[in-house]
């Protein structure tokens, strides 16, 4: 699986809840760090994308994902750990961590993987 395809939706899902923070409870801090986190996370599926349309690996783009997913990782899990929130805090740790490992298999495993051309 390509790391731009699970990227999307993540960056996607960030920017909603970041925006429903927001508009909820006036939270500037959900506004930019989720939706700040979050369309830096579908600017790097983009040329993550990009790249792979040209057969290349970027692997700036996978760095990025990793940083902002490891980073939400640490800091909703201290969010979680003081609150003991399951939402947003908790689900948000989870989901992140999950997405820290997979980024991480990418960069071990030489990033997105092409189908042999068809002579």
């Amino acid at each position: 699986m390509h790391d731009f395809c699970f990227t999307f939706p993540y960056g996607l899902l960030l920017v909603i809840g970041g925006l429903i923070g927001f508009l909820r409870k006036k939270s500037v801090a959900s506004l930019a760090g989720g939706a700040g986190t979050g369309l830096l996370l579908v600017l790097a599926g983009y040329l993550s994308l990009k790249a792979f349309e040209k057969r290349k690996n970027s692997y700036a783009a996978l760095v990025l994902e990793t940083v902002c997913a490891a980073m939400l990782t640490f800091v909703m899990g201290q969010r979680y750990l003081q609150t003991s929130k399951i939402m947003p805090a908790g689900i948000l740790a989870g989901i992140s961590a999950l997405m820290t490992g997979f980024y991480i298999y990418k960069i071990a495993t030489g990033g997105n993987h092409f189908a042999a051309k068809a002579e």
